[in-house]
């Protein structure tokens, strides 16, 4: 038996190669079919089956498109309702696997419809060698119960007996291969390490540790973090089936003329990937920054509209490719172009930009002393707000500032800090949006405001 996994950095998505004696099965897999497919080849294998643990709703899941490229059958929960062809699977189902056999179990709790997979090696005994369980367990942590509205209590009751009536009942040398890790917003405190043991999670994770079930679904039904947009849709276009990217239009350069002219008539929105630094010495107005380094997926996924057509700025055209597969990992699909020349080419076509003042965090402080009017704007979670901040600021969370920018003043200056600069200008961007002008991005955050010794 082989278990090769394949971890995605931002949503920290981990999926699985699981491999018999010629053939395997592709577990949770993400909307890149290509690296299943290469490692297969690699193995010797054939790709004979793709299992789902449950409707993802962090990512767009590559399902439909490695089913194209390979043929092999999809394997997802029956009381998920998938209206794509697939096999349904529900508690007792087995696949067979060349000499493994996959047992099914039901673990609703994170989403209604989850299953995970017990994988026994037939050729070694018969004892449980390996557990696929999507969401319903991490290392360190547990899948979060609250994603649908009304739900949390009875999803966390459902999870409690999901861990402890049925997977906690495996013996404690079962591997585990969850499905994310450190970085996600599936749970509230995954751990790095990214495989495990039920043994280790027994021992180890500190919800398993409460046993009172009443006070298990307290602990999951409160102070949990914030669910970025694309949680409330990627679960519904997992179940219909997403587009395939073999469908989907390439991504062409647009001449700046011809970007102007889409701009003026409202015909898309322009996302301008560069770091903070860039995008605040010069940037196409209006233009959406969310550094393309950062947790892209996930912050393009938070806010920009899945059903507006998108026009990328960037700085190097051989970027596109990378910046366009992180889109559509959260259904980013309507992407129209790229600004040929990028922003420099926009100024050459004598375009109007914008800017946002960027300083440093001593500057920051003199503006304190100066200017009693001005605003610090945390953009940071409340968590992170709560456990340390400069005195008088103001936190609201960056995607809040989308509706809550009416609470803060176009008349007085703003100066907006995060930890390190970057979702700070993705607050900017927003601002910008939405008439401010005179704001100031706090280059370091407030890492380089304790860096540089200031309270």
């Amino acid at each position: 038996m082989i278990i090769r996994q394949f971890f995605i950095p931002g949503i920290a998505h981990s999926s699985y190669l699981l491999g018999g004696v010629s053939s395997c099965m592709i577990i949770d897999p993400a909307r890149d079919p290509d690296i299943y497919i290469q490692a297969a080849d690699e193995e010797g294998f054939r790709i004979t089956g793709i299992l789902e643990t449950h409707l993802h709703a962090d990512f767009i899941s590559g399902h439909l498109d490695l089913h194209e490229r390979t043929g092999a059958p999809i394997y997802a929960p029956k009381s998920a309702g998938c209206v794509f062809p697939h096999i349904p699977v529900s508690e007792g189902s087995t696949i067979t696997l060349d000499d493994c056999s996959i047992s099914v179990i039901e673990t609703p709790g994170h989403t209604p419809e989850h299953v995970s997979y017990i994988v026994t090696h037939m050729s070694r005994g018969d004892e449980p060698a390996a557990l696929f369980p999507g969401d319903t367990l991490f290392v360190g942590d547990v899948g979060r119960p609250d994603l649908f509205p009304g739900r949390a209590h009875e999803l966390a009751s459902a999870l409690y007996d999901s861990l402890h009536e049925k997977i906690m009942k495996l013996p404690d040398y079962c591997e585990v291969y969850p499905a994310h890790g450190a970085g996600s917003f599936c749970g509230r405190s995954l751990s790095a390490k990214r495989t495990t043991t039920i043994g280790y999670e027994r021992r180890f994770n500190q919800i398993l540790q409460i046993h009172d079930k009443e006070a298990f679904i307290n602990e999951l039904t409160k102070n949990m973090p914030p669910s970025p947009d694309h949680f409330s849709r990627c679960s519904d276009e997992n179940r219909r089936g997403p587009a395939l990217l073999s469908t989907l239009p390439p991504v062409r350069g647009i001449s700046p003329r011809a970007g102007k002219d889409l701009m003026t008539q409202g015909a898309c929105e322009v996302l301008d990937s560069r770091r903070y630094d860039a995008f605040g010495s010069l940037h196409i107005p209006k233009s959406w920054n969310i550094d393309g380094e950062m947790n892209f997926s996930t912050f393009t996924g938070w806010v920009i509209p899945p059903d507006r057509d998108i026009l990328l700025a960037v700085h190097r055209p051989d970027e596109i490719p990378k910046i366009t597969l992180m889109l559509h990992r959260v259904g980013i699909d309507r992407i129209i172009g790229y600004v040929e020349g990028g922003v420099w080419g926009w100024a050459l076509a004598g375009h109007e930009l914008d800017r946002v003042q960027t300083i440093s965090v001593q500057e920051l402080d003199a503006l304190l002393k100066v200017d009693k009017e001005l605003i610090v704007l945390d953009v940071r979670t409340g968590a992170e707000f709560a456990g340390y901040h400069i005195p008088g600021s103001v936190n609201i969370h960056w995607p809040d500032l989308r509706t809550r920018y009416s609470e803060l003043s176009r008349e007085k200056r703003i100066a907006v800090l995060c930890a390190t600069g970057a979702r700070s200008s993705m607050a900017c961007s927003i601002l910008k949006r939405n008439g401010f002008s005179n704001i100031l991005n706090v280059a370091g955050g407030y890492t380089g405001w304790v860096a540089g010794g200031f309270q």
